[in-house]
Parts: C-alpha cells; structure tokens; sequence
C-alpha cells in the first residue's frame, strides 16, 4: 500500500502532462502533414536509388520503404532536445523550486518526459498507420505504403521493442535536461542532440547501408535501439533470438543510461546555483 501511495505523484504527473500535450490537436496535424511530405520524399529517393541498380542492397526495397514510414509515425520519439518546461525552468530560474518538491526529481522529469513522447506519437501515429498503411493500398498504391509485420511474432516482438524505445528515449531526454542544467544553457546540448540522433538511430540512413565493419558497433550502441532496432524486428530482419537480443540491448542501454542519469542529476542539484533579480 505505502509503494503505491509513493508512485501516486509520479502517475499523476504522466497522467497530467499526458492529457495536456494531447490537447494541441493543431500541432499533430501540422506534424503529420510535415512527416507525411517528407516521407513521400525519402520514398521517392529509395525507390530512385533502387531503380539504379542497388541489386545488393542490404534491404528490399519494400523493407526501405515500411522503415521510411515507420520512421515518420515513430519520429516524435527521437529526443532530440530537453524537455521544453525544464528549458523554461533553466532560463527563469524556476529550477531551484525543483529541489523542494517532496518527491525523487528523477522520477518526476522522467515521468513527465514519458508522457511527453508518448503525447506527441499517438495522434501523429495512427494517422500515419491510416494513410500509409491502410488509405494507400485501397487506392492501388501498397506497394508504396507501410506493409504490415513479417508474422505474428514480428507485430508482439515489435510492440515489445516499442517499449523499450520509450523507456531509452526517456532515458536519453533526461541526460540532456541534465546537461541543460549543469550548465544552465539549452544551445549547446540541443544544438548536438538533434544531429547525434538522427545519424546514430538510422533514422537518416538505415544501419545496414553502412559498411559492414561498422555494422556490429553501430548497432550495439544505445540510439539504434530508438530506430533501427524495432524496426527491423517489424519486418523480419531480426527474428528469434536475435530480436530478443535486440530488445534486450535496448532495455539494458535503457537502465544504463537511467543510473547514470539519475546519479548526474543529484550530484548537478547538489550545487545547483542560480541568479537573478
């Protein structure tokens, strides 16, 4: 009974930041629309690189394809800055008032960035399912839009790896709030964070298009398991085991990055100093 009264400000804290970003019906529609054009756009480029000649491509040109649109329905899960709040709090000076909270200032950042990516995917989501994976093949264009899953499996594999990105793009949100603290500026960690990202997830170019000495460490590394990872598991490049351990990698990088997160945060709010007046 006393755990569940202790993860009641945590839960209402999700449940608050949840309902309030789902409120701003313009915006996911105004992110479909720019999500949907650009990839139309990077299907364009694959279907072009394709018809070169790509006879040995890692992947089929279907698989780029349902990655490009899985891409755009998962893209607001990239942490790609601090949360916007904290940012606020840094420049104001609010961010002392967080010390005072009678709560773990981890967990309750953590929660808030969970609700935060969650929020802006589910809308952006389901309208990106709907066109590409359902309005598109009734007009006769599947095999430009999102296939579904290899099998089975792959679908409860795939839901389980998406879990997982939650949890690791959470993770990684809160090591650049703690950055953004430590140093009391959002330039420099969102200006960085953005471009990590995009590379190192796969979101710009598939891990497996890059050279295969690379491969194996660029997929051992935390940002594949926001992209590249579930992705593949999606439609069959990782099955079995393999896709156990790939969803087992995402949640190990997840608790790492939770530790050192939570660790930094506390030794940064020890001497925290702010100014003003």
């Amino acid at each position: 009974m006393s755990q569940a009264l202790a993860l009641c400000p945590y839960l209402a804290v999700f449940a608050g930041r949840l309902q309030l970003t789902l409120q701003y019906r313009a915006a996911a529609l105004a992110g479909f629309a720019t999500q949907l054009w650009f990839g139309v756009i990077r299907v364009l480029i694959f279907a072009a690189f394709y018809a070169g000649g790509a006879a040995h491509a890692p992947m089929s040109l279907t698989n780029a394809i349902t990655y490009t649109w899985l891409g755009q329905a998962f893209l607001a899960f990239l942490p790609w800055s601090a949360d916007p709040e904290i940012t606020e709090m840094v420049r104001n000076g609010a961010v002392a008032y967080e010390r005072l909270r009678p709560v773990d200032t981890y967990a309750w950042w953590y929660a808030r960035a969970l609700a935060w990516s969650v929020a802006r995917v589910l809308p952006r989501a389901a309208l990106m399912v709907a066109f590409a994976g359902v309005a598109m093949p009734l007009v006769g264009l599947g095999r430009w839009g999102l296939a579904p899953p290899s099998s089975f499996a792959a679908a409860g594999l795939f839901a389980a790896s998406l879990v997982g990105v939650v949890a690791l793009s959470a993770a990684i949100t809160q090591l650049i709030n703690v950055i953004l603290v430590a140093t009391m500026s959002d330039r420099g960690a969102n200006a960085l964070a953005g471009s990590v990202v995009n590379l190192f997830s796969g979101m710009v170019v598939p891990l497996a298009f890059f050279p295969d000495a690379l491969r194996p460490w660029l997929r051992a590394q935390p940002f594949a398991g926001l992209v590249d990872i579930p992705f593949s598991i999606y439609f069959g490049a990782l099955a079995g085991w393999s896709a156990i351990g790939g969803i087992a990698l995402q949640f190990a990088w997840a608790m790492g990055l939770i530790v050192l997160g939570r660790w930094w945060l506390g030794a940064v709010m020890r001497r925290l100093q702010v100014q003003g007046g």
